[in-house]
């Protein structure tokens, strides 16, 4: 048998005679994607008018060949990666995709921001491995104790389980996991690579980024204005909803691993991006969103600021002054806050209120329904006009609404009512509408004030200084900004390191659970749980608005086992060995413009 020379994207190969392009390609370390080649079938190893995902041009010929059926011939030239063969491939892989009915990965893991492996850690933590569950849960979520008390639940809120019923309690299992293996689990440490990275910082975003740096091998040194570390989990969640002691007993943990922090150290005062820049090897800005936003109406100076009223409350300890009758203008979390601290600190009144109806708050809504049994009164499609100072006494003129057209968030817009002024009197005003970041001297801003990253796939502001957390997403969650403090850190050794950033692959899946009816859904061999959603012991209204005290307790490992019982395990059990799925994220597909079953990118 003769040899057959060819030219595969301009280099030479020599090959038996019979040989295809794909045995061509494969000698000379030539990569060409096939899903339906397969040696081990003898003679038969292809079907030409299968896949087609192996299409390759071919010198003198005008359409596309496939390289695992075309036979090689003398003095051939091959080009398998040029833009007219990439765009084929991913044409023909998005269509197979489109098509393809299942989950890469369950929703739960979708919607989560931080893209926990959420059935994974049910599943060890119903199983009773609780270790094995924490360690799951901290590739993604360093900070479980807080986390799984005040995420807003994005993973529930995409849990198949609220077909005819109530989502997994998902959040539990964090919480449960991290309680009853913190103190004793411990990350293996590598060994030190010597580069060393400054994080300005000690919120979530920051704390993330050090975390996942010292995994990496990396010193780092955190500098935070505060005297203690936390940033808004200590100073902007209230007490009953993070105890100190829970946050401090978390935080104890990076200090174990390593972790430097310099405390009382305010950039711009006690330290400097250029000091920094010249110590280390790299700078993360992580400096949150401290600066609140104002009512935006006459006399508006007159009220305190959400953020600055919780920092003072939590600075004292919960021993604050009475604020006497409290109103707070907004309909977030920091408001909800807000106004049942009020409570706790004795105020005979409190009222909230908020421009829109309260299906528009975006505010947690069973943050809105605790406050309202704790006596909280809601004024909604309400809004601040003017705000004076009569008597010794505050008086707010307010404005009813009516809902108008949707704007750009999606919900319909707030339109005054004409003649409808109203006042209303109170001791203390608190306004919680918003908060943006004050960034460093030196930091680039983008259009909307926050951290003008490269782009929105990255932490990258300059080479050497990376911004993560709400200074470059805005006011945000503790796990999205514990998701923007992993990609730098991920970001940073890849520069420094050269450890590449790992690729999210591609998901398809079924469809949101809204689209959906109860049919659809498949459920595992062993069937599951039809039993109710386990339920947190909870303080009374009356047990806790008058302290500080926690108003939920921790589930027990016999609740965490049930619960895990009721999971349909939405994934693919071989999501991690899937050809199609790899070469969907190797050829960028893109799946948001098919209308088929939802399918898209996690």
């Amino acid at each position: 048998m003769k040899d057959i020379r060819l030219f595969i994207n301009g280099n030479e190969v020599t090959v038996p005679e019979g040989s295809t392009i794909l045995d061509a390609a494969r000698k000379a370390g030539v990569f060409i994607p096939t899903l339906c080649y397969a040696e081990n079938l003898g003679g038969i190893k292809h079907n030409p008018a299968c896949c087609r995902i192996c299409m390759v041009e071919v010198e003198g010929r005008r359409n596309l060949a496939p390289a695992c059926a075309t036979p090689v011939m003398e003095g051939m030239k091959v080009l398998t990666d040029t833009p007219r063969v990439v765009e084929r491939r991913r044409t023909i892989l998005e269509l197979q995709l489109s098509d393809h009915r299942g989950d890469c990965e369950a929703p739960c893991t979708m919607a989560c921001p931080a893209h926990a492996a959420v059935e994974e850690y049910v599943r060890m933590a119903s199983e009773g491995n609780l270790e094995a569950a924490l360690k799951i849960i901290k590739q993604r979520i360093p900070m479980p104790l807080s986390v799984g008390r005040v995420c807003p639940r994005f993973c529930e809120k995409a849990c198949r389980r609220n077909i005819g019923g109530e989502p997994v309690a998902i959040n539990e299992f964090k919480r449960t996991a991290a309680e009853f293996c913190y103190d004793t689990y411990m990350e293996q440490l590598p060994k030190p690579t010597g580069k060393r990275v400054a994080v300005v910082g000690a919120g979530p975003a920051g704390l993330s980024a050090a975390y996942y740096l010292t995994l990496g091998g990396v010193a780092v040194t955190i500098y935070d204005a505060m005297p203690q570390a936390g940033g808004m989990t200590r100073y902007g969640i209230p007490e009953y909803r993070l105890p100190k002691r829970t946050l401090d007993r978390e935080i104890a943990h990076f200090v174990k691993m390593g972790i430097k922090f310099q405390f009382g150290k305010k950039l711009g005062a006690d330290i400097t991006m250029e000091g920094l820049k010249k110590g280390y090897d790299a700078v993360v800005v992580a400096v949150g969103c401290w600066k609140a936003s104002s009512m935006r109406c006459e006399g508006d100076t007159l009220a305190l600021s959400g953020i600055d009223f919780l920092r003072e409350v939590a600075e004292h300890n919960n021993v604050y002054p009475n604020p006497g009758r409290v109103l707070v203008v907004g309909g977030g979390n920091t408001a909800i806050d807000c106004l049942r601290t009020s409570i706790r600190l004795g105020s005979p009144s409190v009222q909230c209120l908020y421009r829109r109806t309260e299906n528009e708050m975006p505010a947690e809504k069973i943050e809105i329904a605790e406050a309202r049994e704790e006596g909280v009164v809601f004024n909604f499609l309400t809004a601040p006009v003017k705000l004076e100072k009569r008597g010794g006494e505050l008086v707010l003129t307010c404005q009813k609404m009516a809902l108008g057209e949707p704007d750009t968030s999606g919900r319909r817009r707030p339109v005054p009512v004409a003649g409808s002024e109203f006042e209303i009197t109170a001791d203390t005003v608190i306004a919680a509408i918003g908060q943006s970041t004050v960034l460093p001297s030196g930091i680039p801003a983008s259009k909307w004030g926050t951290a003008a990253v490269k782009n929105d796939y990255t932490s990258r502001v300059e080479d050497g200084i990376y911004a993560a957390g709400d200074c470059v997403s805005g006011a945000a969650t503790v796990v999205e900004a514990l998701a923007g403090g992993r990609l730098a850190a991920l970001e940073i050794q890849q520069d420094l390191l050269g450890r590449p950033v790992p690729v999210e692959q591609i998901c398809v899946t079924r469809g949101r659970w809204q689209d959906l009816e109860y049919c659809d859904l498949v459920f595992p061999p062993d069937g599951i749980s039809m039993a109710p959603r386990q339920k947190l012991a909870t303080l009374s209204p009356e047990e806790r608005k008058h302290n500080f005290k926690e108003t939920t307790s921790t589930m027990t490992k016999e609740q965490i086992a049930e619960e895990g019982r009721r999971c349909i395990s939405c994934s693919c059990a071989k999501k991690d060995d899937c050809e199609l799925r790899s070469l969907g994220t190797f050829l960028k597909c893109d799946l948001s413009h098919f209308r088929n079953e939802g399918n898209a990118k996690k």
